[in-house]
């Protein structure tokens, strides 16, 4: 694993919400460079960014146009390299949001291969032989366009109309429109891809969170050659850019770590039941009391044995595809929550203004993202116009703001010393300072069943139990750890004695054991 990974703390970046410095009312990155500062003082020491290349924005920048142009509404290609620069001076990395599975229908690839005549890239996409012959079906083809352009075919999208899928091969030939996954066609796809990452990396970049990485070959139950294709593109990197980090949106880590990612996203979909724990009619971090951890950790379990214990999962706060943390936990509910996700093996990833609380704030849709948007408002920084984020008018933004009275702001959150961006902030400090709660470090579940969630994490001769009560009402389990010392504490009182774990009503605890 890079080395800088081990004590990495991520902070999500929607661009086109988190700072605008020209008054358009979107976000750019001059803006993100502006608040670099703070997201250090925060403590987060590595970025995502959400994509910032040229686009149409029918997918809010998930329909790229040109992986190698900063959309003009973000600034230059320059300003994209200054961040960089501007990120390592302050020992801080960054990563791009590379979306290999398709591409926008306004990428001149896409233009190129509608055209009747054969060229370079007729190939580049999924295409039928005949307009009338169905190319959705096969695994994560989920739709076709058909009458677009003079060319006989229907080309196959993964997702909206306007994503049309790139053409990484099939892994099972059941048509004779179908490229196999080592033809000219697809390892021409392969590398163009390489060319778009090795592009950033020799501008400074330092590795990509890959979007829907599982899904690039077609028909493959069992992903065994988008497996391989992801070998593949390691060994690459491994021969020109070693450090290059590559953290996947995967899902199952044990194919994502075959494949040579450093880690995988626990996703808000599947089988992970990471929605247990955050984001259902009874969250495990309600102080209800009503919640369930265990599938989610049973779940952790198996894939911390597919993987060999290395496990490697980031466990983010949120993204930008889900809703917001504040709409099922308030402020103080959070204060738990984050002292779960700081304390986790892998990665843990900041969804900008999740640390204040921000709120999921419902509105019409903007750039497709339908009940998305709800959760990429503005970042709300002071009291001034616009909560700080731009001196566009109000009707100009990106979208709407929150409009209670209430509404949330970092310059709130730093002067409170019982804010959530305090607790967040101390956690952070208090992960990168111990051994055990590094990223590569042990866990071992001692209690999941029902209130408290406990669990021990290891490195070398640091051992810390993490004890995490978010129910209202106090609780105890057996525990047969000795403590010896208590590293950090929320809530009421914790106590260890005589193999037994108390805990007070909304409260958690690390404690260094023997």
């Amino acid at each position: 694993m890079t080395n800088w990974l081990e004590q990495s703390v991520f902070y999500e970046i929607y661009p086109q919400s988190f700072r605008d410095t020209n008054g358009d009312g979107i976000g750019d990155l001059p803006g993100i460079i502006e608040k670099l500062d703070y997201i250090q003082q925060l403590g987060c020491n590595a970025l995502w960014l959400n994509p910032c290349f040229a686009s149409p924005f029918g997918d809010a920048g998930y329909d790229v146009s040109d992986y190698c142009k900063v959309a003009p509404r973000y600034g230059t290609n320059e300003d994209l390299v200054r961040l960089f620069a501007q990120a390592h001076r302050r020992g801080m990395h960054v990563l791009l949001d590379l979306v290999p599975g398709h591409t926008s229908i306004e990428h001149p690839w896409f233009r190129a291969s509608m055209q009747p005549e054969k060229n370079e890239y007729s190939g580049r996409y999924i295409w039928s032989n005949h307009a009338w012959e169905n190319v959705a079906g096969y695994g994560s083809i989920n739709g076709q366009l058909r009458g677009i352009s003079q060319r006989g075919g229907s080309v196959a999208v993964n997702f909206y109309s306007l994503q049309p899928a790139l053409n990484y091969g099939f892994a099972k030939i059941t048509a004779p429109w179908q490229s196999a996954v080592d033809s000219p066609e697809a390892l021409a796809t392969r590398q163009a891809m390489k060319d778009v990452m090795a592009f950033w990396l020799d501008r400074g970049c330092d590795g990509f969170r890959v979007d829907m990485a599982g899904s690039l070959v077609k028909d493959d139950e069992d992903q065994a050659e988008t497996i391989k294709l992801w070998q593949g593109m390691r060994a690459f990197l491994d021969a020109k850019y070693p450090d290059a980090v590559l953290i996947s949106e995967w899902g199952q880590p044990d194919r994502s770590l075959q494949g040579g990612f450093h880690m995988d996203f626990l996703l808000q979909f599947g089988t992970s039941h990471y929605m247990d724990l955050f984001r259902c009619e009874h969250p495990f971090f309600s102080r209800e009391g009503k919640g369930d951890a265990s599938r989610f950790v049973k779940t952790y379990q198996a894939n911390m044995e597919l993987t060999g214990g290395k496990g490697l999962m980031c466990i983010p706060s949120g993204n930008h595809d889900m809703e917001r943390l504040r709409k099922y936990l308030d402020p103080e509910e959070m204060k738990i929550a984050f002292a779960f996700l700081l304390s986790m093996p892998g990665a843990p990833f900041v969804y900008y203004g999740d640390e204040i609380g921000m709120r999921y704030v419902d509105q019409v849709s903007v750039e497709g993202g339908y009940e998305r948007t709800c959760s990429r408002t503005p970042m709300q920084w002071d009291h001034g116009g616009n909560y700080g984020f731009s001196a566009a008018p109000a009707e100009e933004l990106y979208t709407r703001q929150d409009p209670a009275a209430d509404a949330p702001t970092v310059a709130d959150g730093i002067a409170d010393d019982a804010s959530l961006w305090q607790e967040v902030h101390k956690l952070i400090e208090l992960r990168k300072a111990t051994p055990a709660l590094c990223a590569s470090g042990g866990i071992e579940f001692l209690n999941a069943e029902g209130y408290p969630l406990v669990y021990l994490r290891s490195q070398g001769d640091s051992r810390i139990l993490v004890a995490l009560n978010p129910g209202a009402k106090q609780v105890s389990c057996p525990c047969a750890c000795t403590a010896a010392q208590q590293l950090y504490c929320h809530g009421g009182p914790v106590t260890l004695e005589n193999g037994t774990l108390t805990m007070a009503g909304e409260s958690a605890a690390f404690l260094q054991v023997q």
